[in-house]
């Protein structure tokens, strides 16, 4: 289902280079908000650390963002010594496509993650990438994320529910 991710995380730093090699991932396509940094603009302990050991085992990155704020995504961007497109237009596909284009990878062989269904795994999905939800990093939200929030808790719930069906 396009709504489902195909895999569901508590944070990017549960992404181990083990599992990117048996999902033959090559490359990772990051969000900013809530799942790189923080509401206060802070990247949480461990993620430049997990970024930079990925980057070792030659695991590819880019950041693709839907926000307007440049110097927010450009900030994240250096820290983690990134390349960055903002205003993306997730769940679209030219964002996804640019990203892509610039990792050099075909679409199979790219995770992109992020904290939200209606752009970031909707996205991926239509891009027939690897999609990864994972976990917010905060419960601050921008207002027209906060509104989306429920409907996403809904689908969350749901697709939990599918994993155990097919479990028995």
């Amino acid at each position: 289902m396009i709504l489902y991710p195909k895999i569901y995380l508590e944070s990017v730093k549960d992404i181990t280079i083990d599992f990117l090699r048996e999902n033959n991932i090559k490359a990772i396509i990051l969000d900013v908000d809530n799942t790189i940094l923080d509401f206060d603009r802070r990247v949480p302990d461990g993620i430049e650390e997990w970024c930079k050991n990925l980057k070792k085992q030659g695991i590819k990155f880019c950041i693709l963002s839907n926000s307007n704020k440049k110097d927010k995504v450009e900030m994240a961007a250096k820290k983690l010594e990134l390349p960055y497109f903002n205003l993306a237009t997730k769940p679209f596909k030219r964002g996804f496509n640019k990203a892509r284009k610039l990792l050099h990878e075909k679409p199979q062989n790219i995770a992109a993650v992020g904290d939200q269904i209606f752009t970031d795994v909707i996205g991926a999905n239509r891009c027939k990438m690897y999609s990864i939800l994972v976990k917010p990093l905060g419960k601050k939200d921008l207002l027209v994320t906060k509104i989306k929030r429920p409907l996403e808790n809904f689908v969350i719930e749901k697709y939990k529910k599918s994993l155990t069906n097919n479990q028995n």
